[in-house]
Formats: C-alpha cells, structure tokens, sequence
C-alpha cells in the first residue's frame, strides 16, 4: 500500500521488516516489534553481540565513525535509541524523526508526512508545518555533512564533464 519502490525513499522504497532468530537472545518467540532501524543498525549490533570492538582507523587511515545503533534491545522490546533515521539514493533523501518524516524525490521539493496518521504518504504537510520542514532539513544536511554525502546534481555534472 505505500508509495513508490525500491529506488525511492517514500515508504515504498525503504520499508522492510527484518526477521531475526537468536534463540538464546529473543526469549519471545514470533513477537512482532514495531520499532524503526536500518542497514546501519545491523553492524552495529553484530559488533556489540561478539563484543568487538569498530576501529577509528585502518591501515593507518582514519575511518568513518558508525553510524547504527544496536538493535539488540530492540529484541527485547526496549527501545534501541535510533530517533533519527537518514536516507539518500541517487538523490532521493529523507530523513525520519517521531512521527515526522521529511521526503525528497529528486530533483522535486521536499514533502512532509506524518508518520504515525499517514504511512502511505498521500497527506504532503511541508506547507503547513514550514518549521518541522526546515529543522528535519537541517539535520538532514548536518548527517550528509558528516557521512560526506555529495549532492547528486554534482555527481551527474560530473559525470557528463568525463565523458
């Protein structure tokens, strides 16, 4: 029922359950949660169940710090701590706080949705909530930053200059 597909960020494209057996971490067996994470998160939470350490550095070279969060509270069925989930694909951004989530089909505008009252995403709310818009924006922008995300048009122009 959700919109686009799996090259989008709306629902459609990112909305995937996860399934995880670990007979002896997941006391509840067949338990539903309703708890968001993503890719990240499943490092994360390797490195913490074999207890490993995620370096800061490889061969001399500093490293990207990890981004997830373990998800092992998550089986059971405490809250994990992501508050914040991030997308980009090809240009197509989101970012999802609480109920809100921010959705950007590139080269379109933003559009805003709430979550909670509106998961297939047909109720676009950035005209009426313009505040919500620009702070989900800026922690948008602030995570691209970090992770060195580049903005896809320079990617295309680039592309086109090669060749």
């Amino acid at each position: 029922p959700f919109r686009e597909y799996k090259h989008w960020v709306h629902e459609g494209g990112i909305a995937t359950p996860l399934i995880a057996h670990w007979p002896d971490g997941i006391a509840e067996r067949g338990g539903l949660r309703h708890q968001p994470g993503q890719l990240p998160d499943i490092m994360a939470t390797c490195l913490q169940l074999a207890g490993a350490e995620y370096p800061e550095e490889v061969n001399g070279e500093d490293i990207y710090p990890l981004e997830g969060v373990d998800l092992a509270p998550t089986f059971a069925n405490e809250d994990n701590g992501k508050h914040v989930l991030y997308w980009e694909h090809e240009g197509n951004r989101a970012v999802r706080r609480g109920q809100w989530k921010l959705v950007n089909k590139h080269p379109g505008e933003w559009e805003l949705y709430d979550i909670d009252e509106d998961r297939t995403e047909l109720n676009d709310l950035a005209d009426a909530r313009p505040e919500v818009v620009r702070d989900l924006r800026g922690l948008h922008g602030g995570w691209a930053e970090r992770c060195q995300v580049q903005p896809w048009v320079d990617i295309q122009e680039r592309r086109r200059a090669r060749s």
